[in-house]
């Protein structure tokens, strides 16, 4: 009797052990991911939500190899295509490469593009306009099993009204979504684009990242600066063209923020002179997708550091020849 007795008291505290050991939380949600990442906040975004075992400074490759695809052209502005590894130099962090991999003149690299279309209220009397300009870009620019792209418009928040496709119905109903009302998030719109959208995707070796930026600029909304905007666009590897909607004909300072997003991610700012010649600017981003060079090389003295590395490509006949790229990147951090 005495023997049952332990037994079954050992049973019963084993079953209170088993009852009080903490269970593991579930993973969130996709979707209650998605509507977290829709509104940047706090003074330093880069930190907030990222996971410990995913930082976001890096290049994931595992040969630590940098991809960096650029444009030439001449000291009149056209583009030039037919130009060969030996005639650039190549410099990363100041020092030339350890080793350069591949070099390809690509003209029909698949793209991944994020189209943000400013839906503030400053833009109310040239939305229309702008929308079927938009689409048609789309319908030019993304061919179907190759390309792919998202739409996100924004006012006080940035709100993704389609997400990655290569279907131009989906992406053109996506832009007929967006109605102009509120202010202006501008910083907040490309921070969550590149972070949850460009950044999250899948990435192969030989794929550009494009996000195109149309607005005038003048952000009143946001919860990040206009510098953490660029600096999450370079860690996602994004070539932000900005343009511009200002067409008063004299320059403000929303066209100086466009400026120096382009220039800093190795873009191009256009600034029409009136609302018809944004279809041009849309048409010039598209040439450009399609004529560029690309260079993958080891950089040299390489510490998984996650600190701030920068690309200079240059032509050696600088006098006549302008690289256009992204200006750095970040190295790994140790895992």
């Amino acid at each position: 009797m005495a023997t049952k007795l332990i037994i079954g008291s050992g049973i019963i505290l084993l079953l209170l052990a088993a009852s009080a050991t903490p269970q593991s939380p579930a993973p969130p949600s996709t979707t209650a991911a998605t509507q977290q990442g829709q509104q940047p906040a706090g003074t330093k975004p880069a930190q907030q939500d990222a996971p410990a075992d995913e930082p976001l400074a890096t290049i994931r490759t595992g040969t630590n190899e940098v991809n960096v695809v650029f444009t030439v052209t001449d000291k009149h502005g056209k583009r030039i295509t037919d130009m060969k590894q030996s005639d650039f130099r190549v410099l990363d962090d100041n020092k030339p490469p350890q080793e350069i991999r591949s070099f390809h003149a690509e003209t029909n690299l698949p793209l991944q593009v994020g189209l943000l279309i400013d839906a503030s209220n400053s833009v109310r009397d040239r939305f229309k306009f702008e929308q079927e300009s938009a689409i048609e870009f789309l319908n030019q620019t993304i061919h179907p099993h190759l390309d792919q792209a998202f739409v996100v418009g924004f006012d006080v928040t940035p709100e993704i009204t389609q997400d990655f496709t290569d279907n131009t119905e989906l992406l053109a109903h996506g832009v007929h979504s967006l109605h102009p009302g509120g202010g202006t998030a501008l910083y907040d719109a490309l921070y969550y684009a590149c972070r949850e959208r460009l950044l999250k995707s899948s990435k192969s070796n030989t794929v550009r990242r494009a996000i195109i930026l149309l607005s005038d600029g003048d952000d009143n909304q946001s919860h990040v600066t206009r510098e953490e905007a660029i600096e999450m666009a370079q860690r996602a590897e994004a070539v932000v063209y900005t343009i511009s909607t200002n067409v008063s004909g004299t320059p403000g300072a929303g066209d100086k923020v466009l400026d120096r997003i382009a220039d800093a991610t190795g873009g191009h700012p256009f600034h029409p002179f009136q609302i018809r010649d944004v279809a041009n600017a849309f048409a010039e981003i598209q040439d450009e997708l399609r004529s560029q060079y690309a260079v993958s090389y080891k950089p040299a003295d390489l510490k998984a550091d996650g600190h701030y590395r920068t690309i200079d490509i240059e032509a050696n006949d600088r006098k006549n020849f302008r690289v256009r790229s992204r200006r750095g990147w970040y190295a790994p951090t140790a895992q």
